[in-house]
């Protein structure tokens, strides 16, 4: 049985983080969370977590707040395909970076958990990616963001700060309020009537199998320093569509927009948002277009070989999201 611990989460609230924290609790360690609101956190009270009132864009407080603990597993960041200012990005994804790994240096703690992504590594020349592969252009704020962000651990790092690193694929599972569950949504409600970039694909991972890497990662005792892709299952766009269809009984949609009318469609759909200062037609913008056509594939076997992560089929993560909606 692993020796219990005080461990300090950031993004307990989140998709990851909200089945990561009962995780931990069930295994017997003591969690601390990091929120911007503890009045709303209510569910995390109710377990027993402690709740720290701050923000990672705000230093003032975090190493006193994380002070005491063993552990910093960081989740917090801000994911979105589309923002009109994308400061936001910087603001959290980088300096939410070196305020956290500051402040866990400051407090000593014995080991962080920081949670990437796979668009870190951008558009590899190395397909597909492994732990070790270069990293390529990046086609969008968030994406840079996130491995601006990692060249922040890696600084924290080379300074003595003991990391370890995930980098998750295309995270799914029920009640996903992100990019994929968006995603799903529009087409298991018939709001999506473009098919676009469709021999570009992820690497798909049920949001279950990420929140139980990140606490075998963080209980292996020889592992500081190591880096590891999560997930395994790769589905091009097309391929995954049709398991949308499939699984809610609902047609595909009807047109499909070769890769450069797609991508000229999407900015044209951008600048009409900007004119009219309504949410992006079909969440289709720039951004969300070379997303979809950058893509990324792995199917690392080192957190199967080094944690015994086991994982569980796209299809059950992507029916059990379908289950919760209202048809």
């Amino acid at each position: 049985m692993t020796t219990s611990r005080i461990i300090f989460v950031t993004g307990a609230t989140g998709f990851i983080g909200s089945r990561l924290v009962p995780r931990l609790l069930k295994r017997g360690h003591t969690v601390k969370a990091l929120v911007r609101h503890p009045e709303q956190a209510g569910r995390l009270r109710a377990l027993g977590v402690q709740l720290q009132s701050g923000d990672v864009t705000r230093p003032d407080g975090l190493a006193e707040g994380m002070r005491g603990a063993d552990w910093l597993l960081h989740l917090a960041n801000h994911y979105s395909l589309h923002e009109r200012d994308e400061s936001i990005f910087a603001h959290v994804n980088v300096q939410g970076n070196r305020n956290v790994m500051q402040a866990a240096l400051d407090a000593a703690v014995e080991k962080v958990v920081h949670i990437s992504s796979g668009v870190s590594y951008g558009v590899s020349p190395d397909q597909p990616l492994r732990e070790d592969s270069r990293v390529g252009p990046h086609p969008n704020a968030y994406w840079r963001t996130k491995h601006a962000g990692d060249e922040v651990v890696q600084s924290f790092k080379d300074q003595g700060l003991p990391v370890v690193t995930l980098y998750p694929g295309a995270v799914v599972g029920p009640g996903d309020p992100n990019a994929t569950g968006q995603w799903i949504r529009r087409l298991v409600r018939q709001r999506q009537v473009l098919r676009a970039f469709e021999g570009s694909g992820f690497t798909f991972v049920h949001v279950e199998d990420v929140a139980e890497a990140i606490v075998r990662a963080a209980e292996r005792e020889d592992n500081v320093g190591e880096r590891y892709l999560i997930g395994q299952e790769y589905l091009t766009n097309r391929a995954f569509v049709e398991l949308v269809a499939e699984l809610s009984g609902r047609p595909m949609p009807p047109i499909v927009l070769p890769d450069r009318l797609a991508h000229a469609s999407a900015a044209f759909l951008e600048k009409l948002e900007k004119w009219t200062g309504l949410p992006p037609l079909l969440g289709f913008t720039g951004n969300s277009a070379r997303h979809l056509a950058a893509g990324f594939r792995f199917g690392s076997s080192k957190a199967k070989d080094e944690l015994g992560l086991m994982y569980t089929p796209v299809r059950q993560a992507v029916a059990e999201d379908i289950a919760t909606l209202t048809l």
